[in-house]
């Protein structure tokens, strides 16, 4: 579980619910922010004026890609090019042919789709071409998700908006008795803190988050293709090393030379 996310979400509520309840009123002012038919009128529109926005296809897996926030990328860069180092060594001794049986002990099917196409003597280009096509394709299904969350997050609070100017046209209604006036106000406004809670403390975040992970799953994906194609060129496992290291923050970059007894001169 990506403790981040957990801890964020939760602690976003507590501390709106505790300044809430840390007035006069204590735990009783909870009941002052429940309103049915401003949470109808907020969630419901926000979550259908979206839906106008996408297919239901994609409605769907918008909502559903919520529960991604909460788990970590599984990806381990420093390792991974530990392992391309590694498969570089192997190709340098024993040939790119040898890498079709390494290939079957990769559980990343980017790379193991790579060495395939390398070890079938596929044009270093149409390497290239192929395996970008495919990172754009995952970028792409990556941003409609994002962009779901981003249209969500800017449905919100218009729709709070909206249930605000219906609450104040329904209070000018019952002007002729003032001492309704306050409460009438207060429910109106709850729409508006409705909207403001769904975008603020769901929506944004959730986009922002996915954004990070797609960022995360890109980087390790170039440098999956640089290194395979480095492999495929005949490059210095050394060199490749080098080239691949140079992605990562310098905290980071653990030799793999170390790790692994050093490539071929």
């Amino acid at each position: 579980m990506d403790l981040a996310s957990i801890v964020g979400f939760i602690a976003c509520l507590v501390l709106v619910i505790f300044g809430i309840v840390g007035g006069d009123d204590g735990f009783a002012a909870i009941g002052f922010f429940m309103s049915g038919s401003s949470a109808l009128i907020t969630f419901g529109g926000a979550l259908m004026a979206t839906m106008m926005s996408v297919s239901i296809s994609d409605f769907v897996a918008g909502l559903k890609s919520f529960t991604l926030i909460f788990k970590p990328v599984k990806v381990n860069v420093p390792e991974m090019i530990t392992k391309i180092i590694e498969l570089s060594n192997v190709a340098r001794k024993e040939g790119l042919l040898s890498l079709e049986e390494a290939a079957g002990n990769l559980e990343d099917d980017f790379m193991k789709k790579g060495i395939m196409l390398i070890v079938d003597g596929t044009d270093p280009e149409l390497v290239r071409g192929i395996l970008e096509t495919e990172l754009n394709s995952i970028e792409d299904r990556h941003k409609g998700k994002i962009g779901f969350w981003e249209t969500c997050a800017s449905m919100g609070p218009a729709w709070g908006m909206i249930g605000t100017l219906v609450g104040l046209i329904i209070m000018l209604q019952h002007m002729s008795d003032p001492s309704t006036l306050g409460p009438a106000m207060a429910v109106a406004l709850i729409t508006t803190f409705y909207g403001s809670m769904l975008a603020n403390w769901v929506c944004t975040p959730t986009a922002n988050k996915l954004k990070t992970n797609n960022a995360i799953e890109v980087q390790a994906k170039e440098i999956m293709i640089e290194g395979l194609l480095s492999i495929q060129a005949g490059e210095n496992p050394r060199v490749i090393e080098e080239k691949l290291k140079s992605f990562l923050a310098p905290k980071d970059r653990v030799s793999g030379n170390d790790a692994n007894g050093g490539g071929e001169a």
